[in-house]
């Protein structure tokens, strides 16, 4: 857990600059904000850990590849699904309590994961347990941080926070390669029962607004949230796979289309039935969910749209650099780890240092220069990315990419949560993490399968047009190639055609061949990312320009 030392030098650095508050209250400040910054780094460590343990995991539980991507999807189904629920039933509950039961919960499943002897108990313990933990963690946070800081201190207070969820993305390939290669995946749960224990030990500290008292929790919500949700995020997990509008060969379709769409579809129509009921049960005086009202605040809704697209392009680059620097670069996940690491100097500069030194600074104009900033990172990532590159090509644009979403980290939480008065932050917690968890699942995806579409176009006009190819075999390759061409090492593939009998020199034309295919997946993912950067700048204008009093 490196970031830990850092981040708790620059919570000490940040509360130590208020000038205004005794040196004790400095310290219980230092406290509050360093338990839920560890509660946020620990929501997000996970599933980075597992991504880079994946073949190892498998084999130790003596499941395939797909049982774990299973449980990685049903992780993130399980946050989509009830991090609304899990908002309101913190308002209910106190939110410091919530905070609590969350940790106890994601503590347990944490504890089971890292005992799981099979795929089953893995599910019950990563999948359900630390997915219901967190959907009660999360929107907790967002709102015990409104609950303890003034107007004036929650840009720093939020900015550190979203700060440690973002280099838990950064760090966790190095934690789990390390953890991996040198010891086993499980010390890495038992390490965060560990640190959950330590959590809820420093959560005493933390001051709590009055909860709601005996409101009903709304099922009939919960239910269409959850259920709505649940499809469209299931559609998009789905998306690479089984196409995003039409079929991939050898897929599901329905009705001439890919399933995805009717999920997608269908979680949008069950969402507008969820509105319904919300303003029916608001018009009968009962105690809604979330309040209609608020997704008609356009500084709430400016605030969401941003955390979706920062998510969106943060999701897609931390699922395209580690492959280029793993897969075609040939690093081990320890090596990538390491690469990855200068994001996290960039990134907590902005984040602790934009509020600290510029406490004045125009939140619209702050979050537009974080967008220009991943821009640009996306743009000198896309220029450097050469069949002769090296792993040090990735350093510059991850320090911009940090800049970016250091900047953006340090004003979005209080813009969100100034919107609306105090006592419905948890509500607002519950939003902002169902767009970050969207953004997410949409930017994974989608740069995954525009990847694998460009890998695969590439790879199969490359062998069309090298007239070193005998005709038989471009046509066998037209055709078994369609549904994608995998995205493989030079090691892989030299081993796969070593074993169908490829000749040398038919080996090294494939190799070529995939070099290149390789570069033109990344880069067209690279070019959907920059798109959206772009775009966001439009939503932009929803932001305020001042700061909140």
């Amino acid at each position: 857990m490196q970031a830990a030392p850092i981040l708790a030098c620059a919570v000490r650095m940040d509360t130590a600059s208020e000038t205004t508050t005794t040196a004790g209250q400095a310290k219980g400040a230092g406290l509050v904000l360093l338990t839920l910054a560890a509660g946020q780094f620990l929501m997000t460590l996970d599933s980075s850990v597992m991504n880079v343990s994946i073949a190892t995991v498998a084999k130790d539980i003596g499941t395939t590849v797909t049982g774990i991507q299973t449980a990685i999807t049903l992780y993130t189904l399980v946050m989509a699904m009830f991090m609304v629920t899990g908002g309101k039933v913190g308002s209910m509950l106190g939110r410091r309590r919530a905070f609590a039961i969350g940790c106890v919960i994601y503590g347990a499943g944490s504890l089971v994961t890292a005992l799981a002897p099979n795929l089953p108990v893995l599910l019950l313990g990563w999948s359900l347990l630390e997915g219901i933990g967190a959907t009660l963690i999360l929107p907790a946070i967002v709102a015990l941080v409104a609950g303890n800081f003034p107007p004036r201190g929650r840009p720093r207070a939020y900015g550190l926070v979203m700060a440690a969820g973002a280099i838990a993305v950064a760090v966790g390939p190095l934690i789990g390669g390390f953890a991996t290669t040198y010891f086993s995946w499980r010390w890495v749960f038992a390490g965060e029962v560990v640190i959950v224990l330590g959590i809820l030990a420093l959560a005493r500290k933390v001051q709590d607004a009055p909860a709601e008292g005996r409101t009903k929790l709304d099922l009939v919500g919960a239910a269409l949230s959850a259920a709505g949700l649940g499809l469209a995020v299931y559609g998009i997990l789905r998306s690479s796979e089984w196409g995003w509008l039409l079929p991939k060969p050898g897929g599901p379709s329905a009705f001439g289309v890919s399933p995805v769409v009717w999920l997608v579809l269908g979680g949008i129509f069950v969402i507008w039935l969820f509105l319904g009921w919300e303003r029916r049960l608001e018009a009968r005086d009962g105690s809604p969910l979330i309040r209609p009202e608020l997704l008609r605040n356009h500084q709430l809704t400016g605030g969401l749209l941003m955390f979706l697209a920062q998510f969106l392009i943060q999701a897609g680059l931390f699922f395209v650099i580690p492959l280029y620097l793993s897969v075609a670069l040939g690093l081990t996940a320890i090596e990538t780890g390491v690469r990855i690491l200068p994001l996290s100097l960039t990134l907590l500069a902005a984040a602790a240092g934009v509020p600290r030194f510029l406490p004045n600074a125009s939140p619209r104009r702050t979050v537009r220069i974080g967008l220009l900033a991943l821009l640009a990172g996306i743009v000198v990532l896309f220029s450097a990315i050469t069949p002769t590159a090296g792993a040090a090509v990735v350093t510059v644009p991850l320090l911009l990419v940090g800049l970016g979403i250091g900047a953006l980290a340090s004003q979005l939480g209080a813009v969100t949560v100034s919107a609306v008065p105090d006592e419905q932050s948890s509500e607002v917690g519950g939003l902002q993490n169902t767009a970050t968890n969207l953004g997410a699942s949409i930017g994974t995806a989608l740069a995954g399968s525009v990847l694998i579409g460009a890998l695969s176009m590439s790879f199969i006009q490359g062998v069309q047009h090298n007239p070193s190819i005998p005709d038989s075999v471009k046509t066998q390759a037209s055709v078994q190639l369609a549904p994608g061409v995998p995205f493989l090492s030079d090691a892989d593939l030299s081993a796969a055609l070593a074993g169908a009998g490829m000749s040398q020199e038919g080996t090294q034309t494939a190799l070529d061949i995939n070099r290149q295919a390789r570069l033109d997946g990344l880069r067209a993912s690279l070019v959907v990312l920059a798109a959206v950067a772009l775009l966001a700048l439009f939503g932009a204008r929803r932001i305020p320009r001042k700061q909140p009093e």
